[in-house]
This record gives structure tokens, C-alpha cells and sequence, in this order.
């Protein structure tokens, strides 16, 4: 794309992906390094919420995840012995979203194929790690540690929540454990005779444990996701190898479906779950971080995700149409719009998993409580983030 500001983004998850998509909608010449060798993931499942699907629609994906998603529309809840959790107002289950978009359940390779698929070759460079970076007049140097050093106009950081390009811009925080690790599997639905005709969410809540149930490959999978404390540091890698003896102790005399789909596992991956307290900053001159690198956040929202597509899409529209010299400022605004944001959804995150956990195990009790925290959710799933930048943009006279 001749004379447009050249992007390059580091890390090729979620977030880099449609940061690319996006950013190349809108006319921009990107380019993205990613460290593995390989397009590889582990098999785990992935919320898309519509506060996230409703801005990969705009990008052209939605006949896509309509066949790789199992729709979202609700969620049921259960105590550790099966009773449902209900408020005087019926079931207590959050309204995603007030204008009815539609979120969707992925399993999570299914999506980032997709992703990958849509952008055109070469755009992305596997096998590229990325050891250093420095601004350098108009533009940004960066090197691998393969001995290939590049340059852009603007570089993002989306490499994750030990980031090499946070590092670089002078950040230095360090990842905090929220004192649980899970145990992540995927089973055949057909495995499952109580969870044959399973379309939403289901999630199990006990004594300092959660265990979260959602079908994923269009509900040919059903994804597991069994919250335990732990006193120990777990690796952040979704591929650890677990112990499925270890697992079924852990949920010893829960409700029957919670114990056939553990039984009915090949395999289990331990997952450690960390975030961070809020960045003072994001972004220096033309370099900025976006996703787990910019703001990691613990599960319990199912926003991981989402909150990156929303990055991505707030960088394209305040990038589109910038010069070299206008890089900066844009940047900046990126910032104001997403810094906010993200470390509420990591606050609502974290206080929803002290809830999930918390030692009431009274469904009156328990609803009452999950009834308060949903109502307060609602900003979650009905922002767009797209339009926010818009707005923003053109009210900043840039």
C-alpha cells in the first residue's frame, strides 16, 4: 500500500490478527511478526461476546464464526449439588447485550485459523522473536533474534502478558496470580448423554471452586473449564500437561454432570491465572501495546478476547487516514479510549471470580448476589468500540 503509514505488529494471537485484519480494512500497510515457528494452538475454547462479534462482523467474519461458533444467548447457573440459582425475577443470567448482538463460543485454534486464513500471505513472518526495539527518528528499529532487524512508522505490542515491547517502553510490572489455576479439557459431545443438546453456557459454583461447561466446533466439542485454588505458582502456558486423578479429587461429591465429564476426558492442561494491575501507560511516541500485553485479565468475564478485538478495532479507526508526523497523538488517543475500559473489565473480572468462589453455597444467597454483580455488567457486552473511537476521533480535531 504505497505512501500509508507502515504497521508492525508483534505477536500473532487474537489480538495481533485482527489488529492486522482491521488495520489493513482501513487502508493501512501492516505487517506482523510472530515468534512461533509453527500456526499451532492448543485446543481450548474461546467467548466471543457481542461487544467482540459485533466489530468482526464489520470486518467480514461473520459468516465465518456463524459456522466455527455455538451462539451465546444465556447461561445456567448451579450450586456444587445441581440446584439452580435463581433470583425473584427468574434465573440469574446476565443480559449480554440490550441491542440482541450475538456472541459466540469458538473453539479457540478454529478461530485463529480463521484469522490467519483472512489475511493475505506474507503478511505474517513466523519464526520472528522479537529481542529489542528503539525508536529512531520517524520510525521504530526492531530486531530478532533469528538476525533479522526491521523498521516501521508504528509498532504495536501484542505479545502477550510478558511482553518484550512493554518491557522496551520502559514498563516493568509483573503479573500477578489470583491464587486459582484451572484444568482445561475438550470432550466429544456425544461423550456427554446429559450434554447432547447442551447451546449455552453452564456453570457449576462451590466453595472456593468453580467448573464452567460451553460447546464449542458448532457443539461438536463441549469445553471444560474447572477452577481450583492453589497455594503454588502454575505456568501460564494452556498446554501443561494435568493429572486427571488430581482433577476428579478436586470435585469429589459434586452434581453428577460435573463428574461424567470429568470421567469422560482423555486429557487435561493445567492453566495458571494471572493479571496485573492497570499500566500508568501504553504508549511512547509510535510504539503502543494492546491485548494481554497492555492489560491481562483473569477469565471470569470471558473477555480476554473480546477486550483485544477492541483494541484492534479502536487502533483502525484512529489510525486510518494518519501521516508519519500524526502518529504519535493518534496513539495517544488509542490510549485515553482503551486504558479506562480495559482496568474496569479487569476489576469486574476479578471481583466476578472472588463471587464465583466466594463460601456461599445458599442458592438464595448466592443469587442475591450474583443478581447485584450482572446488573452492573450490562456496560460490558453493549459497548462499541468502534463507534466510541469514531466519536473520540472526531471530537479531538485529529
Amino acid at each position: 500500500m504505497p505512501g500509508s503509514v507502515r504497521v508492525a505488529i508483534i505477536g500473532g494471537g487474537i489480538g495481533g490478527l485482527t489488529a492486522a485484519l482491521a488495520l489493513r480494512a482501513r487502508g493501512l500497510d501492516v505487517t506482523v511478526f510472530e515468534q512461533a515457528e509453527v500456526v499451532r494452538e492448543i485446543g481450548a475454547g474461546v467467548s466471543l461476546h457481542p461487544n467482540a462479534a459485533r466489530l468482526l462482523k464489520r470486518i467480514g467474519l461473520d459468516d465465518q464464526l456463524r459456522k466455527i461458533g455455538s451462539p451465546i444467548s444465556n447461561i445456567t447457573l448451579r450450586t456444587s449439588q445441581g440446584d439452580a440459582i435463581t433470583t425473584p425475577a427468574g434465573p440469574a443470567t446476565p443480559a449480554f447485550s440490550r441491542d440482541g448482538g450475538q456472541g459466540y463460543n469458538v473453539h479457540r485454534a478454529d478461530f485463529l485459523n480463521l484469522l490467519f486464513a483472512a489475511l493475505p500471505k506474507g503478511t505474517v513472518n513466523l519464526g520472528h522473536r522479537c529481542i529489542q526495539l528503539k525508536e529512531d527518528g520517524d520510525r521504530v528499529r526492531f530486531s530478532f533474534a533469528n538476525g533479522v532487524a526491521a523498521d516501521a512508522d508504528v509498532v504495536i505490542g501484542a505479545d502477550g502478558i510478558r511482553s518484550v515491547v512493554q518491557r522496551e517502553i520502559g514498563l516493568h510490572s509483573r503479573p500477578t496470580s489470583e491464587g486459582i489455576m484451572a484444568y482445561r479439557g475438550l470432550i466429544p459431545a456425544e461423550r456427554l448423554a446429559w450434554a447432547r443438546d447442551l447451546t449455552d453456557p453452564a456453570l457449576w459454583l462451590g466453595s472456593g471452586r468453580s467448573f464452567l461447561l460451553y460447546p464449542v466446533a458448532g457443539g461438536r466439542l463441549i469445553n471444560m473449564v474447572a477452577f481450583v485454588p492453589t497455594d503454588t505458582e502454575s505456568e501460564e502456558s494452556w498446554s501443561a500437561p494435568g493429572d486427571l486423578k488430581a482433577l476428579a479429587a478436586e470435585y469429589a461429591g459434586w452434581d453428577k454432570p460435573v463428574q461424567d465429564t470429568i470421567h469422560s476426558l482423555d486429557e487435561t492442561f493445567r492453566w495458571g491465572i494471572y493479571d496485573r494491575a492497570p499500566l500508568p501507560y501504553w504508549s511512547t511516541g509510535r510504539i503502543t501495546l494492546m491485548g494481554d500485553a497492555a492489560h491481562p485479565m483473569v477469565p471470569h468475564v470471558g473477555q480476554g478476547a473480546g477486550q483485544s478485538i477492541e483494541d484492534a478495532m479502536t487502533l483502525a479507526v484512529v489510525l486510518e487516514g494518519c501521516t508519519a508526523a500524526d502518529v504519535a497523538g493518534r496513539l495517544k488517543l488509542y490510549e485515553a479510549l482503551r486504558l479506562g475500559r480495559t482496568s474496569r473489565v479487569q476489576a469486574l473480572a476479578r471481583a466476578a471470580g472472588k463471587l464465583y468462589r466466594s463460601e456461599h453455597d445458599n442458592p438464595s444467597e448466592k443469587a442475591e448476589r450474583l443478581h447485584e454483580w450482572m446488573a452492573q455488567g450490562k456496560w460490558v457486552f453493549e459497548h462499541d468500540a468502534e463507534e466510541a473511537a469514531r466519536d473520540a476521533l472526531a471530537k479531538s480535531g485529529h
